[in-house]
């Protein structure tokens, strides 16, 4: 490496943070930069390969207690006088083919290709959608498609016919799957790809969106038909909600995959202030505004 870089710093947390927060950084930032998302993006490749390397180092407790002590030039390749005697991630694991993108891989220095900061298969940030694989596992790897479908199909499940090797094949999409989420296939690993919705904001197995009242409604209450993936609510909304407030409905989010029941949905309330008003409207808000003067909003 011609510079060192802040294995801490990369994934953005704290020397004291805990083995979760670094997961946690780590698939965030992975997923974002990861180079089947960003084909061609330099900025986003040398990113990627930072954030893998800084996980695993920081994710081992021997190699985390290492790189404290002596900083990443332990793990440097011909770090001869590091506490290792040498690099001890010597040594190289070839070129690997994953469906119909092939990347090269090192341990040892860049062999040509598609250098994934001298230690993983892209791909293994992508396991723990099998519940739990170590990400730095090294079983043999499996040849990896995308398919890509809409909001709605990842909420409710969908059949996608797809061409694989030259084959038309039906590939079957459980409810709940999110972006990024990986399913086995026969012989294949299929990579899932969902578009973003305008409506919808999804957390998981829950969704939040908003809706807008008008000053009169939410001071009053009022009833209104709430949009989810699972279909219309029919929301009561009490007299004096307040601007921002979140009401959670039960049951109503997204499948999960593993598991029973799904997530919730939550609706956040926004409060529409009027641009134009009559005369009269002008007149009532003033009269209301002294009022309030008086007595106070409640």
């Amino acid at each position: 490496m011609a510079e060192s870089i802040d294995f801490y710093g990369a994934l953005g947390v704290s020397k004291t943070a805990s083995a979760t927060d670094i997961k946690k950084a780590y698939r965030k930032l992975a997923l974002e930069h990861h180079p089947d998302r960003n084909k061609g993006n330099k900025e986003s490749e040398t990113k990627f390969k930072e954030v893998t390397k800084a996980y695993e180092v920081l994710s081992d407790p021997q190699k985390r207690q290492t790189y404290d002590q002596f900083g990443a030039a332990a793990f440097e390749q011909g770090a001869g006088q590091g506490p290792f005697g040498g690099n001890p991630f010597a040594g190289g694991f070839g070129q690997q083919g994953q469906g119909p993108f092939t990347y090269t891989y090192t341990t040892g220095g860049n062999e040509g290709g598609f250098d994934f900061g001298g230690f993983s298969d892209p791909f293994e940030i992508f396991e723990q959608f099998f519940g739990g694989t170590s990400p730095f596992g090294r079983q043999q790897r499996r040849p990896v498609y995308s398919v890509s479908v809409s909001f709605m199909e990842a909420i409710n499940g969908v059949a996608k016919r797809v061409s694989i090797d030259g084959k038309t094949q039906t590939i079957k999409i459980p409810p709940g799957v999110d972006n990024g989420s990986r399913i086995r296939f026969q012989e294949y690993d299929i990579l899932v790809e969902v578009a973003p919705d305008r409506k919808f904001k999804r957390e998981g197995a829950d969704i939040i969106s908003d809706i807008e009242l008008s000053f009169a409604k939410a001071s009053l209450g009022t009833e209104v038909e709430v949009n989810t993936v699972a279909g219309p609510v029919n929301l009561r909304i009490p007299q004096g909600t307040q601007p921002g407030t979140v009401i959670r409905l039960s049951g109503k989010g997204v499948p999960r995959v593993r598991g029973s029941g799904r997530g919730d949905h939550y609706v956040q309330i926004k409060i529409t202030v009027p641009k134009n008003l009559t005369a009269r409207q002008k007149e009532l808000l003033k009269e209301f505004d002294q009022e309030k003067g008086k007595h106070g909003w409640f």
